[in-house]
């Protein structure tokens, strides 16, 4: 063990996933980890119990996003230091996990010695966003932005309702409705209501 070990908190709900990185970061001199959470929820309680100095945090988890649990852990602990490590790579994800207050976003598929090199990084207090997710958090910068009744509607529409089913559970009229869809279209660059659910998907805008 080195003279200044980083503590990690790992966060996934997949077992293996955690017993994987148990496994590789434990093999680093400067690195221990020192708690595991298989829910969003018991991440935030042990982030905040256990103040580690790096938390690898997966977005899609059991009672607690990944995103909603930095957030909860940032509002209380404004110094916590996230690293996202994910298989999400649309650019709403990367935004909004960064938005959230995470320091990195990775993807699960990167080498080892780049994970290693992340997380020694930000516990220096850098910050690191690979090219690729660089390139996706652009496209997301300089894309529309959809209004709070649009992502109503939006996820209505992936959900499957119709026009009609939409204006009944929004209590607004379908020509409201349809002003909207043709706002999402036109927002979103696609044509019909099967592109939009299949580009909301894609970019991580609405998850199923």
């Amino acid at each position: 063990m080195s003279a200044t070990t980083i503590n990690v908190l790992i966060a996934d709900d997949h077992t293996i996933v955690r017993e994987g990185l148990v496994a590789v970061i434990s093999e680093q001199s400067d690195m221990r980890v020192v708690g595991q959470a298989a829910s969003g929820k018991e991440a935030v309680q042990l982030a905040l119990c256990m103040r580690p100095d790096i938390i690898l945090m997966d977005l899609r988890m059991p009672e607690m996003n990944g995103i909603q649990a930095i957030q909860a852990i940032r509002d209380d602990w404004a110094r916590a230091r996230i690293v996202v490590l994910t298989t999400y790579d649309g650019d709403e994800d990367i935004y909004q996990a960064l938005q959230a207050g995470a320091s990195a976003y990775l993807l699960k598929d990167i080498p080892r010695a780049e994970l290693f090199e992340t997380i020694r990084a930000v516990h220096a207090g850098h910050k690191r966003i690979p090219p690729e997710v660089a390139a996706k958090l652009a496209e997301r910068l300089s894309a529309p932005e959809l209004t709070a009744r649009e992502l109503d509607v939006l996820r209505l529409i992936v959900d499957g309702q119709s026009n009609r089913e939409i204006g009944n559970t929004l209590h607004i009229t379908e020509g409201t409705v349809k002003f909207h869809v043709n706002n999402i279209l036109s927002k979103l660059g696609v044509q019909d209501r099967t592109q939009v659910v299949t580009e909301a998907l894609r970019r991580g805008i609405v998850h199923l």
